[in-house]
């Protein structure tokens, strides 16, 4: 049996007992992972798809350790301008080794989720000043996608998540940050961001302005 799983923006064919290097994971070594965005099952002649994932499809797996990946050296000119940078860059990953892969292996999971919030409606007096809340902080919410790297649909994400200003998401660890906007499609560094919303926030447009356009989708180069 094998699968074709999403875990942290990539996609990964995989099987049982196989040893993966994905993007950085904040599980610690050695502990149980579980990933749920399975896109495709296939046992023997059987194959089945998701639209886009499998609902109750689980692929789980062990972390073995974090580590860095080979360096990359990263060079940028600009012609007659005198303009030259060289950066080196190493990609922050996780070793882990698939466990199990199931085609139903969510399914108790979900129904859990939707317990847990009618009990918490039981005791409604305290839950109506939340949305009067969530008005306050959105009235002055920032444009993340100011920084360089954010589009609209990792500001959504992580507005969802409660990360609505430049200074929140400048006290942010550049991991945490990672995780939030795992299930975004694509491969984003979000290594400089919160540095790049403190700038922002302390009002430094014109040193924010100069600094990305040293960047590459908030890599530097």
């Amino acid at each position: 049996m094998y699968a074709i799983v999403e875990i942290a923006g990539q996609q990964f064919k995989v099987v049982k007992d196989q040893k993966v290097f994905v993007h950085r994971l904040q599980t610690e070594e050695g502990k149980q992972v579980a990933f749920d965005n399975v896109l495709l099952i296939g046992d023997g002649d059987n194959v089945t798809v998701g639209a886009p994932a499998i609902d109750g499809a689980q692929v789980g797996a062990k972390v073995i350790k974090h580590l860095k990946g080979d360096k990359v050296i990263v060079f940028k000119k600009k012609r007659r301008k005198g303009y030259r940078v060289k950066n080196g860059h190493r990609q922050s990953l996780t070793e882990i080794i698939i466990e199990s892969i199931a085609a139903s292996g969510a399914k108790k999971a979900a129904k859990a989720e939707k317990v847990a919030p009618a009990k918490v409606e039981a005791a409604a007096p305290k839950t109506e000043a939340k949305p009067a809340a969530k008005k306050a902080t959105s009235s002055k919410a920032d444009d993340l996608k100011k920084v360089e790297g954010i589009g609209p649909k990792i500001a959504e994400t992580l507005a969802e998540a409660g990360i609505t200003t430049f200074a929140e998401l400048a006290k942010t660890d550049a991991a945490k940050i990672a995780e939030i906007i795992s299930d975004v499609r694509g491969n984003h560094v979000t290594d400089t961001w919160p540095a790049q919303a403190q700038l922002a926030a302390d009002g430094k447009w014109d040193e924010l302005k100069k600094w990305q356009d040293e960047l590459n989708g908030g890599k530097a180069e």
